[in-house]
């Protein structure tokens, strides 16, 4: 009698240690090969057509569908079998390249074909996302559910660093059409991975055993959106990403590779190793996030964050103010390295509890609604911040843009983190509308 629940248990464990694993390796195919994917295409492109403009096409032609599609997607998610999604869409990526590169043999690696495999792509990328995001509760435990998502941050920060790396040597070594062969077979590959993952292993899909019936899209998303607003501190955290997004891109993303290039003239060199940087903070602050937040209540370490990020906001213009002392190279790139790197190491900090609790405490049928309504506004915000942070660069000093981000994010935060209780084992949040 005794034996028959460490039996249970056992078997619990030896299967969410496989879910783990198996999530890992298909994420890590999926996410590599499209980093790869889209880099090794964009040279591609720049060297086909010498355009700027036909290179930058392809780069909007990657994130505008996602902001519209997302919330789309959330609804699919909340509506169907999560699994059969997640590898539906890993297999139609792994079809489509396929495809792809029996077209480029037939007709040529036109631009259109590029442009049209690139919309596609983002589409099933979106759904695959959604999907996946809104699935981990249901393949791993609440005590798992942190480590899963530090895992997953790992492998998007270390895509981010070594897929232009291999999508360079890929473009040098490689015939472009070999490679999107060699990708389609890796989603495809991929997709098999995630048909192994027991989706049912943790809180049951309650969406999987509703009949089903039309879906009003329309008025599913208008639910989510009702969802968060009646929720404060959901709403509260979202507020937080979106302006998290939006500064980012308004204080770093635009003024620091015109500093980096322009103002100190460090080069490309110099500039590449600053921004990898950030990334690497990110890998750093998922190792660590799990045992900081199981020390310190997430509200004081969200109101300490949010102080951080907006002084290293800040701080990034401060080579500039006193730029007459000229110093050498050498202490920019570390200056520049260290700052990228906490930035990092504090948005990873930020983002992994977040979705934590987006996941732990949002029950399945609104679970891929909600997440998706926050991603679009989130990326919708940062489209907007380049732009304004771009026209104010040929209007202000670049040292302005960043004191002006840092504080504004400073007093548009400190409100909230201060007044909000929003803890990682018991969130107070209301289950009634």
């Amino acid at each position: 009698m005794i034996t028959l629940p460490f039996s249970v248990n056992g078997e619990k464990n030896r299967t969410e240690i496989k879910n783990l694993f198996l999530f890992s390796t298909g994420k890590t195919v999926s996410i590599f090969g499209t980093a790869i994917y889209q880099f090794a295409l964009g040279l591609y492109v720049l060297k086909l057509t010498g355009s700027a403009i036909s290179f930058a096409a392809t780069l909007i032609l990657g994130i505008i569908p996602m902001i519209v599609i997302n919330p789309f997607a959330g609804v699919i998610a909340d509506k169907f079998n999560k699994k059969r999604l997640i590898v539906s869409m890993d297999l139609l990526n792994g079809v489509l390249l396929v495809v792809v590169y029996l077209l480029s043999n037939i007709v040529g690696f036109e631009l259109w074909l590029i442009y049209v495999t690139t919309i596609l792509m983002t589409v099933f990328s979106t759904f695959f996302g959604v999907a996946l995001e809104s699935a981990k509760p249901n393949i791993v435990s609440k005590n798992m559910l942190m480590n899963i998502n530090s895992i997953s941050k790992i492998i998007d920060s270390v895509s981010s660093i070594m897929g232009p790396m291999l999508g360079g040597i890929v473009f040098a070594i490689f015939d472009i059409r070999t490679f999107i062969m060699i990708n389609g077979i890796s989603f495809i590959f991929s997709g098999i991975s995630m048909m192994l993952i027991n989706f049912k292993q943790f809180k049951h899909q309650s969406n999987e055993e509703k009949p089903k019936e039309k879906i009003h899209f329309f008025r599913e998303i208008k639910d989510g959106f009702q969802y968060i607003t009646a929720r404060k501190n959901i709403l509260n955290l979202f507020i937080l990403l979106i302006s998290l997004n939006f500064f980012l891109g308004f204080t770093v993303i635009v003024p620091l590779p015109y500093i980096m290039n322009t103002v100190l003239g460090l080069g490309s060199k110099n500039f590449g190793i600053i921004q990898g940087s950030f990334p690497i903070g990110m890998i750093v602050g998922a190792l660590l996030v799990k045992k900081i937040t199981e020390k310190m209540s997430y509200s004081l370490l969200l109101r300490y964050l949010s102080v951080s990020l907006a002084i290293f906001m800040m701080s990034l213009g401060l080579p500039i103010i006193i730029e007459k002392f000229q110093f050498a190279t050498l202490f920019y790139v570390f200056y520049y390295s260290l700052v990228m790197f906490l930035i990092g190491s504090i948005v990873a900090l930020i983002d992994i509890p977040f979705s934590y609790i987006m996941q732990n405490e949002i029950p399945d049928e609104y679970r891929g609604r909600v997440l998706s309504i926050g991603i679009s506004i989130g990326k919708a915000m940062l489209p907007l911040a380049l732009v304004i942070s771009g026209v104010l660069l040929t209007l202000i000093p670049s040292y302005i843009i960043q004191i002006l981000g840092g504080g504004l994010f400073l007093l548009f935060n400190m409100r909230s983190t201060t007044k909000n209780k929003i803890e990682m084992k018991k969130v107070s949040i209301d289950t009634e509308f």
